[in-house]
């Protein structure tokens, strides 16, 4: 008798939803395959097998309606600002934006009134990644804070499922 209750013991895991919830979407990150400028290069690189973000979770998607990450990889103008708008819109709940590289971050050496001064101007932007470009390695730096700040979020605030667990 003392087997069956060591092998139940074993086997049962205890939790909460929301834990789980946060767990599934920090290892199912799916960014939209996106770039701009010279960053997107080093974030295409940081897809392919040397640095093989495939294994933290992290797959490349076609469509913004199947993404729930946008990196912002290069330099925004004016005019392209509401385009990068119109797809960030058009993702999913719950979706998270990294900026890459000094441009998307401030505008980098481009302080012209055509280059937009920064990313949060026009989104959210979650995980910032310097540099100019930035390295694949960086890159996969911003993807595990981006990792950590899903897993300490609260995924159920806002919903009914979530309401009832508060009360």
């Amino acid at each position: 008798m003392g087997g069956v209750n060591n092998a139940i013991r074993d086997s049962v895991l205890f939790t909460t939803a929301e834990s789980v919830i946060n767990w599934s979407r920090k290892s199912a990150l799916w960014p939209e395959t996106f770039g701009i400028a010279c960053c997107a290069i080093e974030m295409i690189s940081a897809g392919c097998a040397r640095y093989d973000l495939d294994r933290f979770g992290v797959v490349f998607r076609p469509s913004p309606r199947q993404s729930d990450v946008m990196i912002i990889a290069g330099t925004v103008t004016r005019k392209f600002a509401p385009v990068v708008r119109r797809l960030y819109d058009q993702m999913p709940e719950p979706r998270w934006v990294i900026a890459m590289g000094t441009c998307a971050i401030s505008g980098g050496v481009y302080n012209t009134y055509a280059v937009v001064q920064g990313a949060e101007t026009f989104v959210p932007v979650d995980v910032h990644v310097p540099g100019c470009p930035p390295r694949p390695e960086a890159l996969m730096h911003g993807f595990l804070l981006l990792q950590e700040k899903i897993k300490k979020s609260r995924a159920l605030a806002g919903t009914p499922l979530g309401r009832v667990a508060a009360s």
